[in-house]
């Protein structure tokens, strides 16, 4: 369980680290946009809404990958609990 903790703290870290550069984006992007919308062409803007939607996604994505590990961890120490449990009743009996 230390690793998965240790390797959550690592990619949160390395993601604010990284966010400095991404927030300078947005008004180069919606300059890009509004030329080439002035010029009547519109691919840039459905590359732009498909990278809107993957970074909407990836969190969500992050987040269901932890709660999976984090179910599947727990579900494992259930297992050992009622094993531990039945053996503790069968020595009292």
């Amino acid at each position: 369980m230390k690793r998965y903790a240790y390797i959550v703290v690592g990619i949160l870290a390395m993601m604010v680290m990284s966010s400095a550069d991404l927030l300078a984006q947005c008004a180069m992007c919606r300059g890009s946009v509004e030329s080439t919308m002035g010029n009547g062409r519109n691919n840039v803007g459905v590359g732009l809404n498909t990278g809107i939607v993957y970074l909407f996604v990836m969190p969500y994505l992050i987040v269901a990958g932890i709660a999976y590990f984090w179910y599947r961890t727990s579900k494992k120490n259930q297992k050992e609990r009622e094993f531990i449990n039945a053996r503790v009743r069968q020595a009292y009996q």
